[in-house]
This record gives structure tokens, C-alpha cells and sequence, in this order.
């Protein structure tokens, strides 16, 4: 006999799953720039305030193609990745989207939800009638690198450093990786 599959899905977020993606987004992030911000930083994250920015940013988009994608299990957020128009000055806003977001809850990574979420950007990306799709990540970030490079992405030889802080003081390395959408 077999065991009944998860109910799982990505949709489009509502304004009620702020919430959800906030608790994800500070635990991914605490995980993420562990070695990078000081502790106090990252223990200062506040989930209702960011909350409160995703509830703001999910009503108001600033430009109809922005999407926020959330992966569920049953009804709780698991993941959420943001696609929009690539902001680069060498990528074409029209034919170029960007995943500027990708996070699963580090507690349920290797489940299927980062497959399901990454597929799904595409798709929405492709719909949104881009052709082709880049997304930033750490340097340092092999994981999400293997993720994606597995998944048909590759990197495109761009690069950059991220002010995490706005004042010059915490810098992360970042790669750009892309892939074709048709």
C-alpha cells in the first residue's frame, strides 16, 4: 500500500501570506548571511516588521509583471521566490525577467519545494513573455548554485557586490545566473 502524497503547491501570494514569507525569509536569511552580518543583525530581524513590508509590497506592486510565488505545504508557506523585469543595465526589461528572490524554509529544503518554486518562476517569467531569466546569488552560496545549474541554469559571467547594509561596511560577492525560457 502506498503512502498518500503531500499536498503541495505554488501559487500566487495574497496579502494574507505575509506572514508566512517573513518567518521564511528571516530564518533563510539567518542561515544564509550567518558568516556574513554580525549576530546581533541577524537576531534583530523582526517577523512582524517584515511582515508588515510584505503585506505592504504584495498589495502595492510596482510594476504589473512583479509577481510574489509561494510554495505551500497544505496551507503553510514553505518557500517564496520574487519575479519581476531584470533591473541590470545590461539586461533588456522587456525580453529579460529576474528571479530577485528565492528562499525555502532551511527546516524543509530537500522536500520538492525548491523544484516546484523554481519551475514555477519560470513559468510565470515565460507567461510574463520574457525569454530569458537571471537570478543573483552569493558566491559563496554552492548550494543554490548546484540547485539551480542542475535545474538548467548557468552562470553568465556577470558579477557584482551587494551593500547589505546601505553604508559600505557588509559587502557580499554575488554571481548572476541565467537561463532561457522558451
Amino acid at each position: 500500500m502506498s503512502q498518500p502524497s503531500a499536498d503541495v503547491s505554488v501559487r500566487v501570494a495574497w496579502a494574507d501570506d505575509a506572514p508566512g514569507i517573513a518567518g521564511v525569509q528571516v530564518r533563510a536569511w539567518r542561515e544564509a548571511y550567518a558568516d556574513v552580518l554580525p549576530a546581533e543583525a541577524l537576531a534583530g530581524l523582526d517577523v512582524e516588521h517584515v511582515a508588515a513590508a510584505w503585506r505592504d509590497a504584495l498589495a502595492k506592486p510596482q510594476d504589473a509583471r512583479n509577481r510574489v510565488l509561494v510554495a505551500l505545504e497544505r496551507n503553510r508557506v514553505v518557500g517564496f521566490a520574487v519575479t519581476g523585469p531584470a533591473g541590470d543595465p545590461d539586461c533588456d526589461p522587456v525580453s529579460d525577467g529576474e528571479v530577485g528572490e528565492f528562499r525555502v524554509d532551511p527546516g524543509e529544503q530537500r522536500k520538492g519545494h525548491g523544484s516546484r518554486l523554481v519551475q514555477a518562476c519560470a513559468d510565470t517569467l515565460a507567461a510574463d513573455r520574457f525569454s530569458r531569466a537571471v537570478a543573483w546569488l552569493s558566491s559563496t552560496d554552492d548550494a543554490l548554485r548546484e540547485f539551480l545549474t542542475g535545474a538548467g541554469w548557468a552562470p553568465d559571467g556577470a558579477h557584482r557586490e551587494l551593500d547589505l547594509h546601505g553604508d559600505g561596511t557588509v559587502q557580499v560577492k554575488q554571481v548572476r545566473l541565467h537561463t532561457a525560457l522558451a
